[in-house]
């Protein structure tokens, strides 16, 4: 099965890049993998305090993918997979490439204006090297431009 693999973030161009890529997978018999990123920790010499700052993060962030996949679930009927991990999101995005043949896209949100952000900066200069298509979603389209498109 074709997978579509997406960054989630509190930002509207993840949600756009989320929307795109539930409605390709619908038309491509695909599926679609949500990632929420945890920043790295910094070591703070109070074990407690980091585990509770930790374990806040990832409820966080938690929340942030339940709460997408019911929305692209009641939208589009697609069912995603979801992950949360911690690490520097390039390299935690090309492990789960290189982990999961399956993975055929990662799809991604640029900003409505400004600079794009730091993903698709990152990997827009670097398409080339990946092993998968970057699509790469403007901010700047309302959902039925995105329907439209996708």
């Amino acid at each position: 099965m074709r997978i579509y693999l997406t960054v989630i973030d509190e930002t509207p161009e993840a949600l756009s890049a989320l929307r795109f890529a539930a409605r390709r997978a619908v038309k491509t018999g695909g599926g679609v993998e949500i990632l929420a990123l945890l920043p790295p920790q910094e070591f703070i010499p109070f074990g407690g305090v980091q585990a509770t700052i930790e374990q806040e993060q990832r409820q966080h962030a938690e929340g942030l993918v339940a709460r997408a996949a019911g929305t692209i679930l009641e939208e589009s009927g697609v069912r995603p997979a979801l992950t949360v991990r911690e690490g520097e999101g390039p390299k935690v995005i090309r492990e789960m490439i290189a982990d999961n043949p399956s993975i055929a896209a990662l799809v991604l949100g640029a900003a409505a204006s400004g600079a794009p952000g730091a993903l698709v900066s990152h990997f827009a200069a670097e398409a080339g090297t990946l092993p998968v298509p970057l699509m790469i979603v403007p901010g700047g389209l309302d959902a039925d431009a995105i329907d439209r498109l996708s």
